[in-house]
């Protein structure tokens, strides 16, 4: 095999600091004990759920509040009373039906 085909197929698996084409390359698998040590280092099983999105920005860990939920109801508060006033109530306004 040659080396730039072998470092195609490990480049997925291999961090690239790590893996030079002379350590792919050679025959002794002397050459690859920094590679083993490094993934020997990582850590093992299955890595925890994160919650991501929303629900993980604003309800989940450290930052959990209910400052999103008000401000969701304020705004959509807001908005009907803007486009409440733009449809009907500024008809209303110096005089009355």
């Amino acid at each position: 095999m040659h080396a730039s085909l072998v470092r195609r197929q490990l480049s997925g698996l291999v961090p690239p600091k790590i893996a030079t084409p002379k350590l792919v390359a050679s025959d002794s698998g002397a050459g690859l004990s920094p590679l083993v040590s490094f993934y020997s280092k990582l850590p093992k099983g299955r890595a925890p759920p994160k919650v991501g999105g929303i629900k993980g920005r604003y309800f989940v860990g450290n930052n959990a509040s209910g400052k999103p939920i008000v401000a969701t109801i304020a705004g959509l508060f807001l908005l009907g009373y803007t486009i409440d006033y733009q449809m009907h109530l500024k008809h209303h306004k110096n005089h009355a039906h």
